[in-house]
């Protein structure tokens, strides 16, 4: 117990630290959201991926598909890391950075609000941001007290507020710069201790290819009838596996709190080389998350999924570890959580702060009072996703898939579409915008409360999720084909940016 209490005590130190040390960055608006737009390629890259992966993924999603996949939920790591990654810096980086910066956007609403030159969209857009990155935040809490409960033997409650004050401490000093750094930090975290983890999983059940023969004896006629089904390619459900890696993969690029990263990149050469370490962040981290989790059903004489549901198996995986080794999950899963939680709460209070507060409240404003503006309203952010959590966790919505499937649903379906077609298409138009943010969330808050009123493919939230997003990026084209067309010269001007005439070193361009 005292290795578990002094590691820690070392990781909260470290993390309040670097919030204080970067407090003098974050003076104004755009130094504490964007950190001055000046981040480099591995600071970028790393606070991309931790943002990315949590303990939803290392509790909720590994726990539950790789129960009802087995070995083939590495697919959707893969999937994570090529499309959610490596698709997503290639095709929205560089775009994303010109145009917020062209139309000094600094938040997803704000951006959606210049280019298309509407207050209302921009309005709209922060609401639904607002909202539904709530019961993301508290799918965090809910998976990291299931390992504190394992470790520590502490009540729900105090894991919650003790990760909630730490996380709002270096947050609300620092700013973006703050979450930066401690990304990068909590990054190496997880890059070294997921392959510890698999790497004492997989022992403790004799090495991979006796785990692997293990899984492949297993049996459950109420999944499938084929035998070794659990160990196979495509696992028994090769259609509800593709949903859940279209819904964490192309779900990014519709994440504000994702989609902002971009935002802040210094320069072409950190766009090229925070693809690269984002891909590979992603193939460890979130491919070895699934990897262990597909692992599962070998646990099963320990798992009481009617008791403790999806989210009891991961903890039961590594119950039976070292105390050092239940130290270091501990802070693995620690610094996913946190780091994403900083996202969130950042890109909340940012939206609320800028697309809200400031063109209807604080019109005449300066800096220092958004800024300040924006700080408590990360604690008011904090404090509510807290209580919800605490209410959530008696509620019947208890699996950590299930909150993360509703928000990430809700966010992708609404912005995917609109926000990949503003950067590349000029005839997008603000119908478009609107009919795609209704629908997307429209269909989740419908899913949430009638699931019944669905085909049975879609009642899961998971690939209810995936069907808006897909949805979105048709809706968008044809919607704008039939309405009024844009202003011709607000788009010329938006898309003016991308023709600017720049100079560079010839080991980046040849030259004519």
């Amino acid at each position: 117990m005292m290795v578990k209490i002094g590691m820690l005590v070392v990781f909260f130190a470290v993390m309040i630290g670097i919030g204080i040390y970067c407090r003098k960055q974050a003076t104004d608006v755009n130094g504490f959201v964007l950190g001055g737009r000046s981040v480099g390629p591995w600071l970028t890259a790393f606070a991309y991926g931790t943002s990315y992966f949590s303990a939803v993924i290392f509790v909720g999603y590994a726990g539950q598909f790789g129960w009802r996949f087995g070995i083939a939920s590495t697919w959707i790591g893969l999937g994570n890391a090529f499309i959610g990654s490596l698709l997503a810096w290639s095709i929205l980086g560089r775009r994303t950075r010109i145009m917020t910066q062209h139309l000094d956007s600094a938040t997803m609403p704000e951006f959606f609000g210049a280019r298309f030159d509407s207050r209302a969209l921009k309005i709209g857009a922060s609401m639904i941001t607002f909202l539904f990155l709530i019961p993301y935040t508290a799918s965090l809490y809910n998976g990291l007290s299931r390992l504190f409960g394992m470790a520590f033997h502490i009540d729900y409650t105090v894991c919650i507020v003790l990760m909630a004050v730490l996380t709002g401490i270096y947050v609300v000093a620092g700013g973006y710069m703050a979450t930066a750094f401690n990304d990068f930090i909590q990054g190496l975290v997880m890059l070294a201790g997921i392959v510890l983890v698999i790497a004492a999983v997989l022992n403790s059940k004799g090495g991979f290819m006796e785990a692997l023969g293990g899984l492949a004896q297993i049996q459950d006629e109420t999944v499938s009838t084929t035998p070794g089904v659990f160990a196979s390619f495509f696992g028994p459900d090769p259609l509800g596996l593709l949903g859940v890696v279209l819904l964490t993969s192309l779900g990014t690029w519709g994440l504000p709190q994702m989609v902002q990263k971009f935002y802040a990149i210094k320069n072409e050469s950190a766009i090229k080389k925070g693809t690269v370490i984002s891909t590979v962040f992603a193939i460890v981290v979130a491919g070895g998350c699934y990897f262990l989790g597909g692992f599962g059903r070998l646990f099963s004489d320990q798992i009481d999924l009617a008791a403790g549901g999806y989210d009891s198996i991961i903890p039961a995986m590594l119950s039976g570890l070292s105390p050092l080794m239940i130290a270091l999950v501990v802070i693995l899963v620690l610094s996913a959580s946190m780091s994403t939680l900083s996202s969130l709460v950042l890109a909340s209070s940012s939206t609320l702060t800028i697309d809200f507060l400031r063109e209807n409240v604080l019109k005449d404003a300066e800096d220092k009072t958004l800024v300040r503006v924006m700080r408590g309203l990360i604690v008011v952010f904090i404090g509510i996703s807290v209580v919800i959590a605490v209410i959530q966790y008696k509620s019947s919505v208890t699996f950590i898939a299930q909150l993360m499937g509703i928000s990430w649903g809700a966010l992708s379906g609404a912005f995917l579409a609109p926000f990949l077609y503003g950067l590349y298409w000029k005839k997008t138009t603000k119908a478009a915008c609107w009919v795609c943010f209704v629908f997307g969330s429209g269909i989740m808050i419908l899913n949430m409360a009638a699931k019944e009123l669905f085909p049975e493919i879609l009642q899961s939230p998971i690939n209810c999720g995936a069907f808006a997003m897909l949805a979105g990026l048709v809706l968008v084209p044809v919607v704008s084909m039939l309405t009024k067309k844009p202003d011709a010269e607000l788009v010329e001007d938006a898309f003016a940016c991308y023709h600017v005439t720049v100079q560079a070193e010839q080991k980046i361009t040849l030259g004519s």
